[in-house]
């Protein structure tokens, strides 16, 4: 039941986003849903770093200790849920702006769903090679985007030419949110939470 919007949001995503519109589940199922996808970023990311090794293009493979490659994962998936968290607030902050007066469990509807490509990318860090990890992540990002600006639309039942506006502020938003999370990743690390190497 968690993961049941997942494969229609790439087989047929429209149809899938007027599903999500129809049946408007409890918030708490997509928070489920988020809890359960970030999942795989953040494992996979542990996995790699800790025992298949980092390729950056050069040189040997980097390892991190388990507990440093450990604690990395744990802040990437609570990073990953309050970044979704957060954008959801922001599309529903935004919503009254565009005449949309969303609820906030379609704000999260939108923003866990709409993030699930970017969080399938995980997968990816299973083969931690820099270019190939660059390709995917882009590929993700960019049907992210498009779930979003097919999304907007049907779940805050607005006019498309609303939506494409309202999307373009959500997207611009994400990628500020975006920023402000690698920027706490360069803070933390100046800081000594960095990543230790084997």
């Amino acid at each position: 039941m968690i993961l049941n919007h997942l494969m229609g949001l790439y087989t047929h995503p429209k149809q899938e986003w007027q599903t999500i519109e129809r049946n408007h589940e409890a918030t708490k199922s997509s928070l489920s849903h988020v809890l359960l996808i970030a999942l795989i970023p953040a494992i996979c990311s542990y996995i790699a770093t800790a025992h298949i090794g980092w390729n950056p293009g050069a040189g040997e493979l980097l390892y991190l200790t388990s507990k440093s490659a450990m604690f990395m994962s744990v802040g990437m998936y609570f990073g990953l849920i309050g970044g979704v968290m957060a954008l959801a607030y922001l599309a529903y902050w935004m919503g009254k702006t565009f005449d949309a007066n969303p609820t906030f469990t379609q704000a999260l509807e939108l923003a866990a769903y709409t993030a699930t490509p970017l969080f399938m990318v995980g997968l990816a860090a299973l083969y931690p090679v820099l270019w190939f990890i660059m390709v995917v992540g882009l590929a993700g990002l960019a049907y992210s985007v498009y779930l979003l600006y097919a999304g907007v639309p049907i779940i805050m039942n607005i006019p498309e030419e609303k939506g494409f506006i309202y999307a373009s502020s959500v997207v611009t938003a994400g990628l500020v949110l975006l920023v402000a999370l690698m920027a706490s990743s360069v803070i933390l690390w100046s800081m000594g939470f960095g990543p230790m190497l084997q």
